[in-house]
């Protein structure tokens, strides 16, 4: 049975926890690293605003995509530390972190379709290598894995002026 939601608008670290499914210590960490705050009561206990529930659910989703709290932070630094962010908040912070997700999306999806063949890395271990990356030209291009970072073949070509 689901427990009613109080219309108090603030509640405890263990309401939070519950509600999030995060440890009363990974809370009390992110606290500590500014992406929420708390208010005390006159017993010392502390008392959050029910919207951290949403920022909390942000910042346990984005971590595991793998963004790291400076840039969840950073992110969430577009909304009100002073009141519960609304609608338009939420959406402007949409905006601004759908770039780095469609980003992150295009390079996992370029990993997932190359990852098997030559990614341009200067291994030279695969038989495909010796034909997309003869003698490491790659390199030509900058350090990394050339192909994976979105350069191509005709890229280096270009270089050549071919």
């Amino acid at each position: 049975m689901r427990k009613k939601a109080s219309k108090d608008p603030l509640i405890s670290i263990g309401a939070l926890a519950e509600r999030t499914g995060l440890a009363i210590t990974a809370i009390r960490f992110y606290e500590s690293e500014g992406l929420i705050s708390s208010t005390r009561n006159a017993s010392g206990h502390r008392r959050f605003i029910r919207s951290d529930i949403r920022r909390l659910s942000f910042v346990k989703i984005s971590q595991g995509l793998g963004f790291s709290l400076n840039e969840i932070r950073d992110v969430l630094a577009a909304l009100p530390n002073n009141r519960t962010p609304n609608k338009r908040d939420w959406q402007r912070l949409s905006q601004q972190f759908s770039a780095d997700i469609d980003k992150r999306i295009n390079g996992l999806q370029l990993l997932k379709e190359n990852l098997s063949g030559c990614i341009g890395c200067g291994c030279l271990s695969m038989a495909k290598c010796r034909l997309y990356n003869p003698d490491d030209r790659a390199a030509t291009l900058g350090k990394g894995p050339r192909y994976l970072m979105g350069d191509t073949t005709e890229d280096y070509n270009t270089i050549l002026g071919v």
